[in-house]
């Protein structure tokens, strides 16, 4: 395929946003797009329209149109699955379909387009991935703010010690009865003393004393090496260590801000020779007034062998889900006999798995705006009193086969205006006053603890305690998926596999 333009457009043709793949002239794209309602009002077709030279296939988004122009030569089932992409990114960075929103957000979107097609070819990409791209973490850059910072702090630090010297050979001089060269050249008067230059020098340069900081060791000449691949983790620990020697309290980090860093469940103790892992991650974002926006949760069923005599297995699925799940096998693993009889074998039952590595065998996802499916409802009722704001906030566990543990909901607070005063509560709280966040703590959630409330009161205005973070781990997957059994190929005897179930969070806010 060869694809042209992606633009969103109004229903009258008005383009809001538009990236053009191939050389093409803002007249050309106006005038293309300007054409395209009328030819869908006579076309026959609600998923394209073609003219004698390009084609329009088109998806609506509510008042708009998403809108993809290519050649009449290309092929049109890839490029309706290219066009489903284009609309699913939509409302990764628009809450709401409307005109004013996808200006706000126009140079996300071009990015997000770019990372789709590539000269008018698609990329090989899917949603997560371009949510990955679109970030642009640079651990490289983290390493060198970190240094560079470290030589600001250095030379503000050699800078206090020289005006130290400077006092101090003045006041060594004036002691002796010696005349004391002053700062001249710039203006200064012939008959200023020695004690006048001391004071300027005291006044503009001396700082108030602060921790010491022990010195760097020398460096040697040469170009900087702040970006050298392979000396990242080293400049990190001398930072960390710096840091440390200032008094500062130093959190292990992976990179992420807490908030944003799914918790993970300890590894089992006792791990068989077959060891299976069925892990699902959660991303979903609520409007703060209700309605879910976007809910993905992704699957997947890892399989490891460490016993040479068990590489020749087969797994027994039970899927009891009703939730309209997308189920996905392996390419090596042998796909009619897992539609007919649940069960995850190789196409080739003569070869073996893996030994000692990890591979995924059955993966699903479930991407739903089906608010009866959210596991977890949070409402947050903020109400304006004569002294700030009186903030309601409760949860209610929808799915009760599912037992929550270590739930840490975090709600942004305004800075510089003390703690919350905090009064009905169940479980435990945390004021953070460095990262302005109250975090409302609750060890388990579950169907006998499915229902809860906080209430706490703090100045400040409604739109001040959103948006809403919430992390929590289970043992208990969310979609109805186990691994019942496993056997040999040979003989269909049973072997013993040790199993762990998690079920994480990647984002779960509320707007």
């Amino acid at each position: 395929m060869v694809l042209l333009a992606a633009a969103v457009c109004t229903k009258a043709g008005k383009a809001i946003v538009s990236r053009q793949f191939v050389e093409m002239t803002r007249t050309r794209i106006e005038g293309l797009l300007a054409a395209f309602p009328k030819l869908m009002n006579t076309g026959k077709q609600h998923t394209f329209v073609e003219t004698d030279s390009v084609r329009y296939v088109y998806q609506p988004l509510e008042k708009l149109y998403m809108v993809l122009i290519t050649t009449k030569n290309s092929n049109i089932l890839e490029d309706l699955e290219t066009l489903r992409l284009f609309s699913r990114v939509i409302p990764e960075y628009c809450r709401v379909l409307e005109e004013s929103e996808i200006s706000d957000h126009c140079f996300d979107l071009i990015f997000a387009f770019d990372e789709i097609v590539a000269l008018g070819y698609r990329e090989n990409v899917n949603l997560a991935q371009i949510r990955t791209f679109t970030e642009m973490d640079s651990h490289e850059e983290k390493v060198f703010r970190a240094v560079r910072e470290t030589q600001e702090r250095e030379a503000k630090a050699e800078m206090r010690r020289k005006a130290k010297e400077l006092q101090q050979a003045r006041r060594d001089a004036e002691r002796s009865g010696k005349k004391v060269s002053t700062y001249g050249g710039f203006g200064s008067a012939p008959g200023m003393t020695s004690m006048s230059s001391g004071s300027i020098i005291t006044d503009t340069i001396v700082e108030p004393e602060k921790p010491k900081i022990t010195p760097a060791a020398a460096r040697q000449s040469g170009p900087s090496k702040a970006l050298k691949l392979g000396a990242k983790g080293k400049e990190v620990d001398n930072f960390v260590d710096k840091l440390k020697s200032e008094g500062e309290t130093i959190m292990p980090t992976s990179g992420k801000r807490g908030s944003d860093v799914s918790k993970a469940l300890p590894p089992p103790v006792n791990v068989e020779g077959v060891h299976l892992r069925v892990e699902e991650k959660i991303s979903l974002t609520c409007g703060r007034d209700g309605g879910l926006q976007n809910m993905e949760l992704l699957g997947m069923v890892t399989l490891r062998v460490t016993d040479e005599k068990s590489g020749r297995i087969r797994l027994i699925i039970n899927n009891n889900d009703n939730k309209g799940l997308q189920l996905q096998t392996h390419p090596n693993v042998d796909k009619k006999l897992f539609t007919t009889d649940s069960v995850i074998g190789l196409k080739n039952p003569e070869k073996s798995f893996p030994l000692n590595n990890d591979v995924g065998v059955l993966k699903w996802r479930l991407q739903t705006t089906d608010e009866a499916l959210i596991p977890l409802t949070i409402n947050c009722w903020p109400s304006e009193s004569a002294t700030g704001c009186d903030v309601n906030i409760e949860y209610e566990l929808q799915e009760e086969s599912l037992e929550l543990n270590d739930v840490v909901i975090s709600i942004p607070v305004p800075s510089g205006v003390g703690a919350p005063l905090i009064g009905d509560l169940d479980g435990e709280y945390k004021h953070d006053s460095r990262r302005n966040i109250l975090e409302w703590c609750l060890p388990v959630i579950d169907a006998n603890n499915k229902t809860g409330s906080m209430e706490f009161s703090i100045a400040g205005q409604p739109n001040d305690f959103f948006p809403i973070a919430v992390t929590f781990v289970s043992k208990r997957n969310y979609c109805d998926i186990q691994v019942t059994k496993a056997t040999l190929v040979d003989g269909d005897t049973s072997v013993r596999f040790s199993s762990e179930i998690s079920f994480l969070v990647d984002k779960y806010e509320i707007l």
